[in-house]
């Protein structure tokens, strides 16, 4: 006697599974089970057990009946019902799972495809990118023919019904499956899927609807915007042809370097070098700043290298949240001397003796090893 396998497990799901990976797994299932497709001797049974899993799980009042009492409580929910149309719960379901698409009979409307997008690429400086900006664009573009106004056709005419779809846009071809009748549908090659053609065209765009010609825009940069971020202007692309919805315009933005800050993210950073004496005795330095007037910092006395002064506030603003900015971290630097005059030297040394320090030179370590 064979074993009928539970639901659940015939379709790969677990019994919390939701509709849609319910049907996301049936899917899967039918593209590779179907019998079109599949010559093994138990497709055709593997997938009528599919389809018998899917219309269960697929309606809630029979799922529940099946999470009560199992198949004793949907006796007769289709599992004898075959493939014919009438009796093929998910039809709908393995046609998409197929072709992609709706079933025959829902109807595509015909309309002049969408015109293209364009980027232009924009540079700008460190500062305008944290401070936002404002710039004037100037770009080639496709827009509406103004002779006869992006309909494609000379003035006094108008476009007709494309007599090969007859305006619907599209072709559509049948072939007979187990499934029954299975239509194939693609855009019409000859009006390309508009369902109107141009019998008398313009003579200045060519039947296009549109012609190429330079456009000014005035454009916003935010404050924070950073390297390789895209601003995208809805319907600022190219108009399709004949009348098309336009595309978008992005522009990507490209920011220049700072000649001595660096940026991570919303954090700016300024290495600050100072000399040995500086670093020892405390001092005061300008710290450049993207505002304009450098900022002054206090360098205490004995700082060590590396140490992190922080000035909150003056760094980079959230791009969502310009009301916060980041901070400017000030990285100190000790930068040693790669030559000394004599008098350095010897005060320099004088120093290494009055701490008791080991160096090199006069009066230093060979001195100490008793060869001065």
């Amino acid at each position: 006697m064979t074993t009928e396998r539970d639901f659940y497990e015939v379709l790969g799901v677990e019994r919390g599974a939701g509709d849609a990976e319910i049907k996301r797994a049936f899917r899967r299932l039918a593209q590779q089970w179907h019998p079109d497709v599949n010559a093994d001797a138990e497709a055709h049974e593997r997938f009528k057990e599919i389809n018998e899993a899917y219309q269960v799980l697929s309606d809630p009042q029979r799922r529940q009946a099946y999470d009560m009492f199992g198949r004793a409580g949907v006796s007769g929910a289709g599992g004898d019902a075959g493939f014919g149309a009438a009796g093929f719960g998910g039809f709908s379901d393995i046609f998409d799972a197929f072709f992609g698409g709706s079933m025959a009979g829902a109807a595509r409307r015909a309309r002049p495809n969408t015109g293209s997008d364009l980027r232009y690429d924009l540079r700008i400086t460190f500062e305008e990118a944290v401070l936002g900006t404002e710039k004037e664009i100037e770009f080639p573009v496709l827009l509406q023919c103004e002779t006869c106004s992006g309909t494609g056709a000379k003035p006094g005419s108008t476009p007709v019904e494309c007599p090969q779809c007859k305006g619907r846009g599209e072709i559509r071809s049948v072939r007979q499956t187990m499934l029954g009748q299975m239509v194939n549908v693609s855009p019409c090659p000859r009006c390309r899927g508009e369902g109107r053609i141009v019998e008398d065209p313009c003579q200045t765009c060519r039947g296009e609807g549109r012609t190429e010609r330079r456009r000014t825009l005035r454009i916003t940069i935010p404050a924070g915007i950073d390297e390789g971020h895209q601003i995208r202007l809805s319907g600022e692309g190219e108009v399709g042809p004949r009348g098309g919805q336009p595309g978008s315009l992005y522009v990507a933005v490209h920011v220049a370097a700072h000649p001595a800050l660096t940026r991570e993210g919303t954090e700016l950073i300024y290495e600050a070098d100072l000399s040995i004496a500086q670093a020892a005795l405390g001092t005061r330095i300008d710290v450049p700043t993207v505002d304009g007037l450098p900022a002054e910092v206090e360098i205490k006395a004995g700082i060590q290298p590396g140490t992190e002064i922080r000035l909150r506030g003056r760094g980079v603003p959230h791009l969502r949240r310009h009301a916060s900015r980041g901070d400017l971290h000030v990285i100190v630097n000790v930068v040693v001397p790669t030559k000394l005059s004599r008098k350095q030297r010897e005060l320099l040394e004088a120093y290494a003796k009055e701490s008791g320090e080991a160096v090199s030179g006069p009066g230093g370590l060979r001195e100490k090893l008793g060869l001065g």
